[in-house]
């Protein structure tokens, strides 16, 4: 079987004085390899095929067959790595807290420890108020972003 850290350090060779970021890699029992990519800017198809082919040029098929996808997250994944919060802050994003709450508001002010999420909240007595909410990274379950069409 094709070893995860093997992919990872690959990929990270490849990305190395790049925009680019890992956001995940997964390798199946059967080795499916599963890539995950992406920019600031967004990743383009040309950098998912660079990626792609420095991983294929590392793995010798002769000794073990795999299948491998390189690809950018998709609105329906997550937020996994700090870089994709930096990238989508000023976005509209919908938060689980640990305990299952959910928020949804603007992400900003993203730091190394969590970020402010910008969001409606109802005030005893009164109807909605437009107020701060923090949360450290530990706190989150999920981070999805909202996807809204102007």
């Amino acid at each position: 079987m094709i070893e995860k850290q093997k992919i990872e350090a690959l990929v990270d060779e490849f990305i190395i004085g790049k925009e680019l970021f890992r956001v995940s890699v997964k390798v199946s029992s059967t080795n499916k390899i599963t890539v995950l990519a992406d920019k600031k800017s967004g990743i383009t198809i040309d950098e998912c095929a660079g990626i792609h082919r420095h991983i294929e040029n590392h793995l010798d098929r002769e000794a073990e067959d795999f299948e491998l996808q390189v690809s950018s997250p998709g609105l329906d994944h997550p937020l996994a790595v700090i870089e994709q919060y930096y990238k989508n802050e000023g976005k509209k994003v919908e938060v689980i807290d640990n305990e299952g709450s959910r928020f949804a508001g603007k992400m900003k002010n993203v730091t190394s420890g969590g970020f402010e999420l910008e969001t409606e909240v109802k005030v005893k007595g009164k109807t909605k108020e437009i107020k701060d909410v923090s949360f450290n990274f530990d706190q989150v379950k999920t981070t999805k972003v909202i996807l809204t069409i102007k």
